[in-house]
């Protein structure tokens, strides 16, 4: 079957195309710049049609042969005016589909109550009535809090619960939300783009669990192993006060946090569940929002910080990040990264790397050092006396001190994982490469706060990260020089 996705780059977008590709179709997909699909292993695959949905001409070229169209983008959180850029969006799809003869549209709308909507949601039910109106069959899944990093709803649960163990909230805290995990979202838009158009309509899709914002923040604490926060509601926080105070302890853009705010004004549920009349549940049954959680916090506990900080390709679990996703999605990661040149080769070099540690030292303010290593003996970590198997050699696993080697390539990289107690996850890296006759090292130190204790660390650190690694940078190639070769 031909497939169009208007929004191939975004957030459900980016995470469905895979899946259609996978079950055979071929497709089409819109972005205002082919070069943000670089990054995904399936460009070559599609047919990209460069533009925006309020140009008639490139409407017309995505819809151009298509069976069925998928309506996933959203100007929220954009510059201007939302409500009108969407509406004419809307609009120039609408008779797009219809000129070119598409059999079905496929809508990804949001739940909401009766009686007045939020702006987001009242934009959102426009945008539903114009597809309609272009007399293609709509079905329009209207769903509510997507669960998957990367999703601004879940981003906005996770950056609160990670920075404020005490949080003066608004009363929609208490409001009733039914959350979805994306894989369930991911499941019904495929179904449905395949289903028989005269079964069209509109249909409300969620999760098995009914929850409290409240709830959802501590069960989120619970899974990502922090402290429940203690939350109070309180009367006098208007929606654009909140919105603001999302915007300050979050980076969530201050555009995207107001509208979302003022959808949380009133119960977020299903009110009908014709869906399963249309389409079976996934294999497994839906999921719930506790192992939703755990499925978008995954990549916090693989074993290489590697693939945890900076995944640079497509996913197979839909819950985590891909590279289009926005800067302020995905945890927390402070790195300090600091760059050496040395005269002395790339060999010499990397045997001044692999030998720090133990005897040779941190090569910078060793009293620092010391005190640090004493600070966490103190509070019960390893500290500096555990020093290293060999002088010169280091192999996966090995300890260094209060580190421990997590990744070794010979000649070309060294990641030390912290052994020692903080706040969080941290590690050191070295990496040596030829620069022309010489050689450089890029050194980093990488952390993932945990909560705000952790965040307070790593500031709290920052002044000493100034002085300590610039230093043992400075130290490490002056010795890798005066060593040479020999």
């Amino acid at each position: 079957m031909r497939v169009a996705v208007a929004g191939a780059s975004g957030y459900i977008g980016g995470r469905l195309v895979p899946r259609l590709l996978d079950a055979g179709h071929e497709l089409s997909v819109l972005t205002r710049d082919a070069g943000r699909l670089r990054g995904y292993p399936w460009a070559e695959q599609v047919r990209i049609v460069e533009g925006g949905l309020e140009d008639p001409v490139a409407a017309a070229e995505l819809c151009a042969g298509a069976d069925t169209l998928y309506y996933l983008v959203h100007s929220m959180g954009g510059p201007g005016d939302f409500e009108r850029t969407e509406r004419e969006c809307a609009l120039t799809t609408a008779v797009a589909a219809r000129d070119a003869g598409v059999s079905r549209l496929v809508y990804l709308s949001g739940l909401h109550p009766e009686g007045p909507l939020s702006r987001h949601l009242a934009s959102r039910q426009e945008v539903g009535r114009i597809l309609r109106s272009s007399g293609v069959p709509l079905f329009e899944l209207q769903a509510g809090l997507v669960i998957g990093s990367g999703s601004a709803s879940f981003e906005m649960i996770r950056h609160l619960t990670d920075v404020l163990p005490v949080m003066p909230a608004p009363r929609w805290v208490r409001n009733r939300i039914q959350p979805i995990a994306v894989r369930d979202a991911l499941h019904y838009l495929l179904a449905v783009g395949e289903a028989d158009p005269a079964q069209a309509g509109t249909y409300d899709i969620g999760g098995p669990d009914v929850l409290t914002y409240r709830e959802m923040m501590r069960i989120y604490a619970d899974a990502a192993g922090l402290r429940r926060p203690r939350i109070i509601a309180l009367p006098v926080l208007t929606p654009w006060l909140a919105a603001q105070w999302v915007n300050l302890v979050t980076p969530i853009p201050r555009t995207l946090a107001i509208p979302l705010v003022e959808s949380l004004q009133h119960d977020c549920v299903m009110g009908e569940r014709h869906i399963d009349d249309l389409v079976t549940a996934p294999e497994g049954g839906l999921t719930g929002y506790r192992r939703s959680v755990d499925l978008a916090l995954d990549r916090l506990d693989l074993d290489s910080v590697e693939t945890s900080w900076a995944t640079a390709h497509a996913v197979d679990q839909p819950a985590e990040p891909l590279p289009s996703d926005p800067d302020w999605a995905g945890r927390t990661v402070f790195v300090d990264r600091k760059e050496m040149r040395s005269s002395a080769s790339p060999e010499a070099l990397w045997r001044v790397v692999v030998a720090i540690g133990g005897e040779a030292g941190w090569y910078s303010l060793p009293h620092a050092w010391r005190l640090r290593g004493l600070l966490d003996k103190i509070v019960g970590g390893a500290g500096l006396t555990r020093g290293r198997r060999s002088r010169s050699k280091l192999r996966a696993g090995d300890v260094v001190d209060f580190w421990r080697v997590e990744e070794i390539e010979e000649g070309r990289l060294l990641r030390l994982r912290a052994d020692m107690r903080v706040p969080g996850q941290a590690w050191l890296e070295f990496a040596v490469e030829p620069d022309g006759t010489g050689s450089r090292c890029i050194q980093r130190a990488v952390f993932f706060p945990r909560g705000l204790s952790g965040r307070l660390y790593w500031w709290a650190m920052v002044p000493f990260h100034g002085t300590i690694f610039p230093g043992m940078s400075r130290r490490m190639a002056e010795r890798a020089e005066r060593e040479g070769d020999a």
